[in-house]
């Protein structure tokens, strides 16, 4: 019998022990649904967007998420629950939370969880109030010793952190996990505007109950507005393992990541934390840079990390929304999916994090191809051979160069990495590129979503590697959003070789470029490359021969969804 299904038989028969049936989910005809993903992890129906308050406790994983439980559209937002034991299959359980209080009346907002010393886990969470202010509220298990915590009451002491002074009360929330100091107060971050500044407030607590406000915002900046989803964490300097969030010592950096509402992407600054004074001393700031520093150039929003302390290893998720109309989200029944789980750590420059979907998606492989060593000349295109699902797969694939002396010269101008990618599509021919992966890919190629490379030459003989994904011809329906993304890659051609990742699953595909130094991801919408019909292909359109080291691909099992059956026996529908 296969793991997963193993696991699935498995875990019906503990929910069972606990009180509750549970059904493996019903799976729509991949006709009726070519959009929805085999092993990425969403809600039956509805609408979901932020991933809350991740945590793994007492043996399991704990994922709350921003649900719709009525629409697949925005609104009525209640706090979705499911649980797992590897983070790629799941249970679906009642709501947490949902806005059924004067303090959250109209929303629960997003928020972070919190393991106590005592091992008691807390929820912090933003509510809106009857007039919309956002209110920062605590919420506690009902049952500790349930293993599934599947009630959750919200404290009597609720609200327990309103805006004051200059804080727009209605741009004031998202509280993140909270961190010990030495003095053994409890720490968190809010996001906030001030006078249209973003912002981050910091408060403390030595009871999670009181709370009191910094004198000085912890960060700010003039150049963005409102301040979503903060996430403050440290890291290791000399360990590949993941850390504690209350950890401060002379081998650690912190970073803090803000969504900015702007221009809705995720960015993150690194810095020293010192926790005796609360002060934040960045080594570089926000949009310092053109692109600035962010965990993913795609569609990734309103990130989330947790520490797993089983694995020792940082876990982060992000919301990726959908790129096609309000109208198909209707039609479909459903919006919004999460990001596979990514481990996150310092590279070893200590310069940037790095990112890799976690090791357990490994266990949905199967119909492994694998070749070595093989010349792709200019202007050719190779199908992938065997057995793969091209539209529900993992590809990894390297590349390396006899030489560099067809590479381009790089024009000053060509700062912004996305102009670029898009200016010089897969279709341009280059010179050491663009060569890389075709996915989601109809047989005669009017269809294709292309992740790949070009290399450029600099004044002083060193190299410069774009990394992009190309949606221009990815879809031929018109109501979905096209837009191709870019970013720059740390890497040095000369001395390594040039590294690809893709996750593909039906509408989404998450890249990994150079070992998860660069990340890319982008939702497409195919109509003819769907299912069956979706092809998987390896190119190269410039003028130089690159040689494909090494390539593996999968095809993905599909993840085992459990549905729970209500108390009424009624199970929902998918």
């Amino acid at each position: 019998m296969e793991k997963s299904a193993i696991w699935a038989v498995g875990l019906c028969l503990v929910l069972a022990g606990h009180g509750f049936e549970a059904e493996a989910s019903h799976q729509s005809k991949p006709t009726e649904q070519p959009y929805r993903t085999g092993y990425h992890f969403q809600p039956p129906k509805n609408w979901m967007n932020d991933p809350n308050g991740p945590m793994y406790f007492n043996g399991v994983y704990h994922f709350f998420y921003q649900y719709n439980p009525y629409s697949a559209l925005w609104g009525n937002l209640t706090w979705g629950h499911s649980i797992s034991y590897d983070l790629v299959n799941w249970v679906h359980l009642e709501h947490a939370l949902n806005p059924t209080d004067p303090f959250d009346i109209n929303g629960v907002y997003s928020g972070s969880a919190t393991i106590l010393p005592e091992g008691v886990p807390v929820i912090l969470y933003t509510g809106l109030d009857s007039k919309s202010r956002e209110l920062q509220n605590l919420a506690v298990p009902k049952n500790v010793s349930d293993p599934f915590l599947r009630e959750w009451i919200k404290s009597p002491y609720n609200p327990l952190i309103a805006a004051t002074n200059e804080i727009d009360e209605y741009n004031f929330r998202d509280p993140t996990t909270a961190w010990q100091g030495p003095d053994k107060a409890w720490r968190i971050l809010v996001g906030g505007l001030i006078n249209g500044r973003g912002t981050v407030l910091l408060y403390q607590s030595r009871d999670f109950v009181s709370w009191t406000m910094s004198q000085t915002p912890f960060h700010s900046s003039n150049k963005t507005g409102m301040w979503e989803c903060p996430d403050f964490y440290p890291v290791s300097i000399s360990s590949k393992d993941g850390i504690e969030t209350s950890v401060q010592n002379a081998d650690t950096k912190h970073v803090l990541k803000i969504s900015f509402q702007d221009n809705g992407n995720d960015y993150y600054i690194m810095g020293k934390y010192v926790p005796e004074t609360d002060t934040y001393l960045v080594e570089t700031d926000f949009l310092d840079e053109v692109s600035g520093s962010r965990y993913d150039y795609g569609i990734f929003y309103a990130s989330k990390t947790f520490f797993d302390a089983a694995k020792k290893r940082r876990i982060l998720w992000a919301w990726i929304k959908e790129s096609d109309s309000l109208s198909a989200a209707v039609e479909k029944g459903w919006s919004g999916i999460q990001s596979i789980p990514r481990s996150v750590l310092l590279d070893q420059t200590g310069q940037r994090l790095v990112q890799w979907p976690i090791k357990e998606i490994k266990e949905l492989h199967e119909n492994q191809v694998t070749f070595f060593n093989k010349d792709l000349k200019g202007g050719t295109v190779i199908e992938v051979p065997g057995t793969i699902t091209a539209s529900q797969a993992d590809v990894e694939v390297s590349f390396d160069f006899p030489h560099f002396k067809e590479a381009e010269v790089v024009d000053p101008i060509w700062v912004d990495p996305q102009l670029l990618c898009s200016q010089k599509n897969a279709s341009v021919k280059g010179g050491i590129g663009p060569f890389g992966l075709l996915v989601l890919a109809s047989k005669d190629l009017t269809e294709q979503t292309a992740i790949f490379f070009r290399i450029f030459a600099t004044q002083n003989e060193k190299y410069i590697v774009l990394m992009c994904s190309d949606q221009s011809r990815s879809s031929l329906r018109q109501d979905v959003d096209k837009t191709s993304y870019g970013a720059f890659v740390d890497i040095d051609p000369l001395h390594e070789k040039i590294s690809l990742r893709s996750l593909i699953d039906h509408s989404i595909v998450e890249s990994f470029g150079g070992e998860g130094r660069t990340c890319i991801t982008a939702r497409v919408y195919p109509e003819l490359a769907i299912n069956e019909e979706a092809h998987l292909y390896v190119f190269n359109n410039g003028t130089q021969s690159v040689k494909i080291s090494r390539f593996d691909a999968w095809s993905m099992k599909k993840a085992e969804m459990v549905l729970r059956i209500e108390e009424d026996s009624q199970l929902m529908s998918s």
